[in-house]
């Protein structure tokens, strides 16, 4: 079968390797479609931590497809069961696991960094992941490249469902990429009164406004604190996310928040750096700063029913496909900005 793996900074290749055979607690699941992340291409570029160096591995967290073999003590799921998997394997005896936060265990396994991920033709589940909660039989109504957005859709969520978001709510996002658009979605789901969104180009802030948002804030035209005074009446939002992996954007954040304000620091800043916050205002102004990494499997399991009962739709972030053979041209495409997702699709056979 193809895998596409990664075997140093920035070299990638399409090789042909021996297809998976699933153990007694294993199942093999035939991929069908397998989208493109951010994180992905910061690994491929960069490497993990939890990759030891000069070994091969096939990236990508964000899949789904059906199964094609089940070990003999499986229960639960079938051949021909479509699925998707969440990529974040707890160890289930962690403070996190056993309240069920498993994106937060400190000794995870993951899909895509210590396992192999959904850019090859076909991926083994072990025993572990099954057993620990890891893999989702789809809605019939959710197709395979709606559900491999579920996975940045829960991450969102994980965010969104913390922020105390309602009717009267003003929403600030810093950033108009998927997830930006993901955050628009959700906020406007939850009754936000008004999403604003900020970015510096145009085309990404069109789609934001295409899937909600009510403000676009083109940043090499406006300032973006005048338009939030503006439409706040000078109060402030008060939900503001941080879709940007740049620390001016966080201190910024939080300088435009109203009273009892809520922040969350959505993008991290990868390697270590200090953000300069008027802790006085957080002082005065009640403010809460919140952070939030990834997604619990119950995250993903709400995030999944709502786009299975068409509460939302995945399927306008899908702006450019590719086959597997086009890994290049579809991790290239990802770091563009020239688009949405780049979603890798399989042939049916």
């Amino acid at each position: 079968m193809k895998a596409a793996r990664l075997h140093s900074a920035g070299i990638i290749t399409v090789d042909e390797v021996d297809r998976p055979v699933a153990g007694p607690g294993d199942i093999v699941i035939k991929v069908r479609a397998a989208s493109i992340c951010g994180t992905d291409r910061r690994i491929a570029a960069n490497g993990h931590f939890k990759l030891p160096e000069g070994t091969p591995r096939v990236l990508g967290h964000e899949f789904a497809g059906d199964i094609v073999s089940a070990g003999d003590e499986v229960s639960g799921y079938a051949v021909g069961d479509r699925v998707s998997v969440t990529p974040n394997v707890g160890c289930g005896r962690c403070a996190s696991c056993l309240v069920g936060l498993n994106n937060m265990c400190p000794s995870y396994e993951a899909f895509g960094i210590t396992m192999d991920g959904g850019f090859q033709e076909y991926v083994l589940i072990p025993r572990f992941a099954i057993e620990r909660g890891n893999v989702f039989h789809l809605p019939d109504t959710v197709d395979y490249a709606e559900a491999a957005l579920v996975e940045p859709l829960s991450c969102c969520y994980n965010a969104i469902s913390k922020l105390g978001i309602g009717p009267e709510t003003t929403v600030l996002v810093m950033g108009a990429g998927p997830i930006g658009a993901c955050h628009v979605m959700l906020s406007k789901l939850y009754g936000a009164a008004k999403v604003i969104v900020s970015n510096n180009r145009q085309a990404r802030l069109d789609f934001a406004g295409s899937v909600g948002a009510d403000v676009l804030v083109n940043l090499g035209e406006r300032e973006l604190a005048s338009v939030v005074a503006e439409e706040t009446s000078g109060r402030g939002v008060d939900v503001a996310l941080t879709c940007v992996s740049k620390p001016e954007v966080q201190a910024e954040a939080v300088d435009l928040l109203a009273m009892h304000g809520r922040v969350n620091f959505f993008a991290g800043l990868g390697k270590a750096q200090r953000v300069p916050v008027d802790t006085n205002r957080v002082h005065y102004q009640g403010l809460t700063m919140t952070g939030t990494t990834g997604s619990s499997n119950s995250d993903y399991a709400a995030s999944l029913r709502l786009v299975g009962q068409g509460r939302l739709n995945l399927s306008p972030l899908v702006t450019e496909t590719f086959t597997l053979d086009d890994i290049e041209k579809a991790m290239d495409y990802a770091g563009s900005g020239a688009g949405m997702k780049a979603m890798i699709l399989f042939d049916s056979k």
